[in-house]
């Protein structure tokens, strides 16, 4: 079972070669590693917030399993949809589905349901999967669609990841897939956004959850970053560190309408 790239050509370069220098452009070479429980990471087209997502990588070590939180926008497949098995394929070559996280995940929550269908169009996952390849090629994945927004599920999945790694991957990273304010002014991207990270950087899921939806911050993985913020809690997160931050109009020097996007290592 493969799934096939849906945006290489588009939000990132579909030829091996030259995705290889694209990424070379956007880390941080000689950065200093850290094991990682979480982390939030933007998923625009790279040349908007490839530098972010560069960055965010630069400083962590990729570990061999990396479960990748995604938001649904294309309105396919189940709630809480996870990819069942076999591989994903990038320019970079295959990178395989760990199954027995899969089977563990889905046997052990009820919520969480096999489906390919929310996955075959949705970038938010694939995005991060050059840079994870780009720093471990050994590394194995899950990834999972999240498409409800109710929040009891939300910190019900976010424990039941906790268990699964605790048992099998006590290493694993757990990347929340998520841009930050979409189409407004920079001022107003940046006071809004400022709310919801430092949220994050308080490691209050509750307080992100609320903030984001009274002040309709329009952060599009608002539901994975819940998730993995209860998941990092649950297996002994202290902090949370903002990596960097910057908006589509700091590449194009457009601030009327802008998009967030922000780096965040949760450890």
């Amino acid at each position: 079972m493969i799934r096939q790239p849906a945006v290489a050509g588009s939000f990132y370069s579909g030829d091996k070669s030259r995705l290889q220098h694209e990424i070379d452009t956007f880390i941080i070479k000689d950065c200093e590693k850290q094991s990682a429980l979480g982390a939030v990471s933007p998923h625009a087209g790279y040349m908007y917030s490839g530098s972010i997502a560069g960055s965010l990588y630069s400083h962590i070590t990729i570990p061999d399993l990396v479960v990748i939180l995604s938001p649904n926008h294309t309105g396919y497949g189940k709630p809480y949809s996870i990819w069942p098995g076999g591989s994903w394929i990038t320019p970079f070559g295959e990178i395989a589905v760990n199954e027995e996280a899969v089977d563990e995940l889905v046997n052990s929550c009820h919520l969480i349901e096999r489906d390919k269908e929310s996955h075959l169009y949705e970038h938010a996952a694939e995005v991060q999967i050059p840079f994870i390849q780009y720093f471990n090629q050994k590394t194995e994945i899950v990834v999972m669609t999240i498409a409800s927004r109710k929040i009891l599920d939300l910190k019900t999945i976010g424990k039941c990841i906790s268990q699964m790694l605790q048992k099998l991957h006590p290493d694993a990273l757990v990347v929340a897939s998520s841009d930050m304010t979409h189409h407004e002014p920079q001022a107003s991207a940046n006071r809004k956004d400022n709310i919801a990270i430092n949220e994050i950087l308080a490691l209050n899921e509750d307080g992100l959850y609320n903030k984001v939806n009274e002040l309709r911050i329009s952060m599009c993985g608002i539901y994975p970053a819940v998730i993995m913020l209860t998941c990092s809690k649950e297996r002994g997160a202290k902090e949370a560190i903002l990596v960097r931050y910057a908006t589509s109009g700091d590449v194009t020097g457009d601030y009327d309408q802008v998009v967030g996007y922000a780096g965040i290592i949760i450890r």
